[in-house]
């Protein structure tokens, strides 16, 4: 018996399930280790000229949120284990960059949203017409993670001190986060 896509009731192969509920565990991780990431630059930079940018990068970020735990319930997929983790982890990344000063906490963004826009592009790729909603807000919210990107390049993101190795080290922990998400 195959199972069947809720919204629409499209049957859907075995494999295409466990496909669709990684990506919608990992992005709902994502989306809350990113809200978390904000919430850590806006302690220390909250008050600052770049808490407003901050702080409308991180209600995106909620709607994001908000509809990946819609579909974790509407899907009946598991969240991720790694939930704690990544709440205390996002957080202090945004902490500790925003620490380094704002051009920092926006090169934290540049690197983080470099990693989204490829982890979306390639979830977008692999998902087909049965899927074509999920497809949808995949690539709305891309758009969205490409913007934020922009924004924290026009407000020097990349003009921080140690970009180079802070945006590869930044990169690297996204990539390890996404792979270890998909999983547990």
């Amino acid at each position: 018996m195959k199972n069947t896509n809720s919204k629409n009731h499209v049957p859907i192969s075995k494999s295409q399930k466990e496909m669709v509920e990684r990506f919608i565990r990992v992005d709902h991780a994502g989306e809350f280790g990113a809200k978390r990431i904000y919430e850590g630059q806006l302690a220390i930079l909250g008050k600052t000229a770049d808490g407003d940018t901050i702080r409308h990068m991180k209600e995106q970020e909620q709607v994001h949120l908000t509809k990946f735990e819609n579909l974790i319930v509407e899907r009946q997929v598991r969240p991720t284990i790694l939930y704690p983790i990544w709440n205390i982890a996002g957080f202090a990344l945004g902490v500790g960059s925003a620490l380094m000063g704002p051009k920092a906490a926006m090169a934290c963004t540049v690197a983080v949203e470099e990693v989204i826009d490829e982890h979306y592009a390639e979830q977008s790729s692999a998902l087909d017409n049965e899927e074509k909603d999920l497809k949808d807000t995949i690539d709305k919210f891309r758009e969205e993670e490409l913007e934020h990107k922009d924004t924290a390049i026009e407000h020097g993101g990349e003009e921080a001190i140690g970009y180079p190795v802070m945006r590869k080290a930044i990169r690297t922990g996204s990539k390890l986060a996404i792979w270890l998400s998909e999983r547990f």
